[in-house]
């Protein structure tokens, strides 16, 4: 027996080193009809984003004012902007007005997911209704919030004997950044509530039906089941929500134009203002720091995102 069994193992072996190797696939030539296609995007990126952003670097080791002559100065710009309170209460500003919008977002937009992912009339309706604010211009949302809280709630608040509520919250510098998280939310809640519901609407209902048959409660069919499988798209708006309240500038515009003060300035109202106020190279500098730690920001996003998906 155990003869044959070598026998019929050797026959194999030739049999399979005689056997012609199957040819190997050549790569898929890429049609040159693709790259005509492509070229005019790429030069208009190119002419539009790449040469500008270029040419901003170089111009941020200069001492230009925009226009006319300037000299080469080296890091002069850099050194000074890390010496600069003003810069720096604009980045801790920024940093923390994003952090705070991001959660706030997130948790508003997940719990209305859920509301209009369930089992209730109306719902097609409702996520019509919650939809619109995505569609309205940011400046003018922030002049008709400026109205409410600079005029309506202290009205209402003096009518009501409220004493806090009588005095605008636009003019505490302690307390105007709430009142710029509140209509930054209320905008971006729209988008961020459609990534939400496509992705609970992919879940399949099969393990929901599954977790019911098991007992579990509530709480942990979404602890367990819910948040795990929509995570990828928690990230997906933890990323792209970072990435625009970093560059908040209209709603700011509307609200306090960075007031009281310049308790509400952001990055990108100082690097506007200091344009319009002929320190263009400083502000050119400014622009490239704040490239550089947007840049940094997404690339430790993405790297705890992928570290998620390995494990």
């Amino acid at each position: 027996m155990t003869t044959t069994t070598s026998t019929v193992t050797g026959r194999s072996s030739r049999v399979a080193a005689n056997s012609p190797k199957p040819p190997a696939q050549k790569k898929r030539r890429v049609e040159p009809i693709y790259y005509l296609f492509l070229l005019p995007t790429v030069l208009l990126f190119t002419v539009a984003i790449t040469v500008p952003g270029v040419m901003g670097i170089f111009f941020s080791f200069t001492d230009s004012i925009g226009i006319g002559e300037w000299d080469f100065i080296g890091l002069t710009n850099y050194i000074a902007l890390f010496a600069d309170p003003a810069i720096l209460q604009s980045y801790l500003f920024t940093f923390g007005f994003a952090l705070v919008t991001v959660i706030v977002v997130n948790v508003i937009s997940l719990a209305l997911a859920l509301g209009l992912t369930s089992r209730i009339r109306f719902k097609t309706t409702l996520r019509a209704v919650f939809v619109i604010p995505m569609v309205v211009s940011g400046i003018i949302i922030a002049y008709v919030f400026n109205f409410l809280f600079s005029n309506s709630l202290p009205s209402l608040g003096g009518a009501l004997n409220i004493s806090w509520l009588e005095t605008s919250i636009l003019a505490n510098p302690n307390l105007a950044w709430i009142a710029i998280v509140i209509v930054t939310a209320w905008q971006a809640i729209p988008g961020t509530l459609l990534i939400y519901i496509a992705g609970l609407l992919s879940v399949p209902a099969d393990v929901y039906e599954a977790a019911d048959i098991d007992g579990a409660t509530k709480w942990q069919r979404f602890s367990r089941i819910t948040v795990p499988l929509v995570a990828g798209y928690v990230v997906i708006n933890v990323i792209l929500g970072f990435k625009n309240f970093l560059n908040a500038y209209d709603i700011i515009v509307g609200l306090t134009n960075g007031g009281p003060g310049t308790a509400t300035r952001s990055v990108a109202m100082t690097i506007i203002q200091g344009f319009n106020g002929g320190d263009y190279a400083y502000q050119m500098a400014n622009a490239t720091i704040f490239f550089i730690v947007a840049i940094l920001i997404a690339l430790l996003q993405l790297s705890v995102n992928r570290g998620r998906n390995q494990l």
